[in-house]
């Protein structure tokens, strides 16, 4: 039996649906579909009963699913072994919201390392679902995940399934950042409305739906917006279009003078939201991960403590 097809199973199970699976596992979805048919012929019974709107775990195929799983991990931890042994190089792996605070306590993090035989460390800026899937999932050692307060029940509901430990970082509101030039930058006492005319910038891949529902009521009436995915092409466009905005975590005052730019509070609803760290339940916490900690931490404090209105 081909072991890669235990994971292939997990990833439909989890997305109940084999076009979904394949794109997160970035194959084909006849090569998928493929894998999984082949799958049940070594076992001599059907793991998934398809349907219309997906696939149905069948009742042979809940107890394959609970033994694939426990395979993987062990797997998982047999080529750690493997690694260790093959290279004292460091490994790391971190996935992470687009909050700047955040990337400065990534280097933070990075430039205290005292690496002698080279580092091999990730970091993977993205939304909420795919933190929560690489830690779990795809070895990632911790991640940071982001959501509006409304949210809180579901994401403690979707962080229990997976196993995922949680910590808080940071409660906060979000304020909006622009140009230094902006034409509202010395207005007093800003407000939604006064948005209506300019064009928002914002993250094109929001996966939680209440969040980006309850965000988007705040310009109702904006129909300007460019959807980005990185921060650097965001604070291009901030600092070369003195007519844009964008709705962020408060932002370190270096990245702010480096762009030329201002962050003001605005009087909006459902504008409150928590940075949380998390981490697999059986994952011992190293110095590498406390020093992260540490960093994400500090950062998080210069920013807090920082004045704007």
């Amino acid at each position: 039996m081909n072991t890669l097809y235990l994971k292939y199973a997990l990833e439909v199970e989890k997305t109940g649906s084999i076009s979904q699976a394949s794109q997160n596992l970035f194959m084909a979805q006849p090569n998928l579909s493929k894998a999984i048919r082949d799958l049940e012929s070594d076992l001599g019974y059907q793991i998934f009963k398809r349907t219309n709107s997906g696939v149905i775990v069948t009742e042979n195929g809940t107890e394959f699913l609970y033994h694939a799983k426990k395979v993987t991990e062990q797997l998982d931890e047999m080529e750690k072994i493997s690694d260790r042994n093959a290279t004292k190089s460091m490994k790391y792996k971190i996935s992470i919201p687009r909050g700047s605070y955040i990337a400065n306590g990534f280097t933070a993090f990075v430039s205290e390392l005292q690496i002698s035989q080279g580092m091999d460390i990730t970091l993977n800026e993205t939304n909420t679902l795919r933190t929560i899937t690489n830690v779990a999932d795809k070895g990632y050692n911790m991640g940071i995940i982001r959501y509006q307060l409304s949210d809180e029940e579901s994401i403690k509901s979707l962080l229990k399934s997976n196993n995922l430990e949680q910590e808080t970082i940071w409660e906060f509101e979000y304020v909006l950042v622009m140009s230094k030039n902006h034409p509202l930058a010395k207005k007093e006492n800003l407000h939604v409305e006064d948005l209506e005319e300019y064009t928002k910038i914002t993250h094109a891949d929001i996966d939680i739906p209440h969040a980006k529902n309850e965000r988007n009521e705040k310009t109702q009436h904006m129909h300007k917006t460019i959807y980005v995915y990185e921060r650097g092409s965001q604070f291009d466009l901030l600092a070369n279009v003195p007519t844009t905005y964008m709705w962020v975590s408060p932002i370190p005052d270096s990245y702010l003078e480096k762009n030329h730019l201002i962050q003001r509070a605005c009087k909006a609803k459902n504008n409150r939201y928590k940075d949380v760290l998390i981490y697999r339940r059986d994952y011992k916490l190293g110095e590498h991960d406390k020093l992260f900690q540490n960093k994400i931490y500090e950062s998080k404090v210069d920013v807090a403590s920082a004045k704007y209105n």
